[in-house]
């Protein structure tokens, strides 16, 4: 009969080499979006420096300056530059939130990979151990209690990657949830502001609700870049689609706030919420595979447990 510290001990390195497998693959996957964020940033902050030095370039004695306001137009021009220039900085923002959560998630993967670093070789000497075992005369009794072992590991390591899925998925539905209620309410906002004359307060009270859901759509970017890298360590697991919001149309509609920049508005938040929603039912499909996939690991594991016990049970 086979040792039982030996299957313990075999379970958990089989549990520990493929956890690191993960990682090692998502260690690789995010030095290569880092290097894609690195270059956003660099090309956003060129765009940023050309927009501000726009805004200068109106602000100061200049032909351009002079032009604009021979047309009657400069002050126009300078709230158009200035809103570029703040759409630029906006965006350049996002891109370096985006790199710096991308450079935590590296460092806790690097940190992970320390971590397990020791578990190819020890998964390696274990099943070393595991031949010399079968071939000293365990019998059949003793490879079937062998291989029990580590498919128990294997399938604990998949149940906790499906669980972190699982967190992941609930965790960015709440968010996308989050955000299209800040939606609905920005659209009605909208809808008043557009159609029956608003004013000062209802417009303000709009901005408010897009200013509040370009903050919960940066946080639901990042809940679903976390859904994705964790669905990369389930085999099968899918991709949650990206969601992002230009905040470009605050910009417009506080700078040129008429009929058509109103309308403009009033579609990119319905553009939005539809978005939003089909982002949300996506991430609800994935959670409801994840739910299936967490049923059929805990029945596998169920069936191992089972055949573990027979095999200890019955005559030899």
């Amino acid at each position: 009969m086979a040792d039982g510290d030996m299957e313990a001990r075999l379970a958990a390195a089989a549990e520990a080499h493929r956890e690191r497998q993960a990682a090692v693959a998502r260690h690789r996957e995010l030095l290569r979006l880092i290097g894609e964020a690195e270059t956003l940033v660099r090309e956003l902050t060129q765009a940023h420096a050309r927009e501000a030095r726009d805004v200068v370039r109106l602000e100061t004695v200049t032909l351009t300056r002079v032009i604009a306001a021979l047309r009657g137009t400069r002050h126009d021009a300078i709230a158009r530059e200035r809103a570029e220039a703040d759409a630029a900085a906006y965006r350049l923002a996002r891109a370096e939130a985006d790199e710096g959560a991308l450079r935590r998630e590296l460092d806790g993967v690097a940190a992970r990979l320390t971590a397990l670093e020791d578990a190819p070789g020890r998964y390696a000497a274990i099943l070393d151990e595991k031949e010399r075992v079968l071939a000293a005369g365990g019998g059949d009794r003793a490879r079937r209690l062998l291989d029990l072992a580590e498919a128990r590991g294997v399938a604990e390591a998949e149940l906790k990657e499906i669980r972190e899925a699982q967190q992941a998925a609930a965790a960015a539905s709440k968010a996308l949830h989050d955000l299209w209620k800040l939606l609905d309410s920005a659209d009605n906002w909208s809808t008043y502001d557009t159609f029956f004359g608003g004013g000062m307060i209802s417009s303000a009270i709009k901005h408010d609700r897009l200013d509040e859901a370009a903050k919960a759509a940066a946080l639901a970017d990042q809940r679903i870049a976390v859904l994705n890298a964790e669905l990369a360590d389930v085999p099968g697991g899918g991709a949650a689609a990206a969601l992002t919001i230009s905040g470009l149309t605050r910009f417009l509609d506080v700078w040129f706030d008429n009929i058509f920049t109103d309308l403009a508005v009033r579609d990119r938040i319905k553009q939005a919420l539809t978005s939003a929603k089909q982002c949300d039912e996506q991430v609800g499909r994935i959670g409801q595979q994840l739910d299936g996939r967490h049923a059929d690991v805990r029945a596998r594991l169920a069936h191992l447990a089972a055949d573990r016990e027979n095999t200890l049970t019955t005559a030899a």
